[in-house]
């Protein structure tokens, strides 16, 4: 049986977890994110909520080392609890990541509408009230195309595309934000939260899991590791990808805040780059906004598009879906079927147009944390070292509260039907094609090692 190709390095598992992570919701959204929390509302949400996932950062980077699995929560969880909890957890993962795709997808048209009004044109129907235009499908459907070819051809191709955006989106921010805040006053922050202190930074916390959904896509690659690879470069990937990603969510929040009256441009497409437009007085920094938003929706879509293709491929090996979704190219070493059908469901999403990117952030949201508290849960399982039971504990209770607050009625920010609607949606699909039986080992995955790897880690 032809294996994936092994040719992945610390840089780019570091790409591909914070790349995966950070798209374009600081650009797109940001006016939801302080409408929920006002400035400082959304900087203490994304810096709560970054710092509570590193325990759970902490348990991945263990059980990949011990697990190096493309099928990540489904291996970990196959080991220590039922079959039907492993599938659900990996169909979890799967929604988390595939969502994603066709968020992007739309997210470019709007982008590309916004840099080319005449774009917005072409009105094809309406979603939810929202416009769906014609040359804003194209678009995505081109980007869908490209990114399709270029996981099809190869995984160097897709990891070398994720450095270059990635990096380059972390220049233009550099560029953006340290020119920007020269311009801006602290008579700008206020109010600094919408509601009370409390209520502001929870409705943040809630979307924070989806906004941070990514860093553990590394696990979802750890079978296209160099030879060479240590296997401690995916703790340090993915740590790295929390920390820098947390960080970079509350320094672009307070820049917003900082440069302009933020309350002024709740309303506003774009909000980000309208508030420095306004601090600095011209249009250039926009167009540096709107190219590192771009690079940023580049690496974001390739990043989930391998995690949503890899983890799709190892559900197909183990047989918890259609074993043909587990063809490996020839040639190209890629797992060629996954990527196509990632491709094509990512193109069929789009066509329901802006009206899915605020539902979809929720229901994201959930799927992530219940993929977390599955993972934590099983390696409590395994019977770390007390040391390491205790973190898992935590981010195990971290990630069950990130799915209470979603459920729960009483909680402000819950689901209501618009979420409830997709989500029920996805389970009944799990259901229908969905093909329970016994999981099969993954290629090269040594019995031995993961049955003990409770002890070991």
């Amino acid at each position: 049986m032809t294996q994936l190709a092994r040719k992945l390095r610390v840089t780019d598992y570091f790409s591909l977890g914070w790349g995966t992570m950070v798209g374009v919701g600081w650009l797109v959204v940001m006016g939801d994110w302080l409408t929920r929390g006002g400035p400082l509302g959304g900087i203490l949400g994304f810096a709560i909520g970054g710092v509570l996932l590193l325990p759970i950062g902490y348990v991945y980077g263990k059980l990949v080392m011990a697990m190096p699995d493309a099928s990540g929560e489904v291996a970990y969880t196959a080991r220590v609890f039922p079959q039907p909890v492993s599938f659900f957890t990996g169909w979890m993962m799967m929604l988390a990541y595939f969502i994603v795709c066709p968020w992007e997808a739309v997210a470019v048209g709007r982008i590309a509408g916004y840099i080319f009004p005449a774009l917005d044109s072409i009105e094809l129907y309406r979603v939810a009230g929202k416009p769906v235009y014609l040359p804003h499908l194209v678009i995505g459907l081109g980007l869908t195309a490209l990114l399709t070819i270029l996981n099809y051809r190869g995984i160097r191709l897709s990891a070398t595309f994720q450095n270059w955006t990635t990096f380059g989106t972390l220049a233009l921010f550099v560029v953006f934000v340290g020119f920007g805040v020269a311009r801006g006053s602290t008579t700008n922050f206020p109010p600094l939260f919408t509601h009370t202190p409390f209520v502001s930074i929870l409705l943040v916390l809630q979307v924070v899991p989806y906004f941070m959904t990514g860093y553990e896509s590394v696990t979802k690659a750890a079978e296209e590791a160099n030879p060479e690879f240590r296997s401690r470069g995916f703790f340090r990937a993915i740590w790295a990808a929390i920390i820098v990603g947390f960080v970079f969510y509350i320094i672009v929040i307070a820049a917003v805040g900082f440069v302009a009256p933020w309350h002024q441009l709740i309303g506003t497409p774009f909000m980000t780059a309208v508030a420095f437009e306004r601090a600095i007085g011209s249009r250039w920094i926009v167009s540096i906004i709107l190219a590192a938003a771009l690079l940023s929706l580049f690496k974001v879509f390739n990043g989930n598009f391998v995690a949503a293709s890899r983890l799709l491929f190892a559900m197909g090996r183990r047989g918890l879906v259609d074993e043909r979704l587990a063809s490996v190219h020839p040639q190209n070493q890629t797992p060629a079927a996954a990527v196509v059908w990632v491709g094509i469901a990512t193109a069929v999403c789009m066509f329901l147009g802006s009206a899915i990117l605020i539902p979809i952030t929720d229901v994201g949201s959930l799927a992530s944390a219940i993929g977390w508290f599955a993972a934590c849960a099983a390696y409590l399982r395994m019977r770390p070292p007390a040391r390491d039971r205790a973190i898992a504990g935590l981010g195990a209770l971290v990630g069950l509260a990130m799915v209470l607050m979603k459920i729960l009625p009483f909680v402000p920010g819950h689901f209501t039907g618009r979420e409830w609607l997709p989500f029920g949606l996805w389970i009944l699909l799990g259901l229908l094609i969905g093909r329970p039986r016994r999981p099969q080992l993954a290629i090269g995955e040594n019995t031995n090692a993961v049955a003990d790897s409770g002890k070991n880690l």
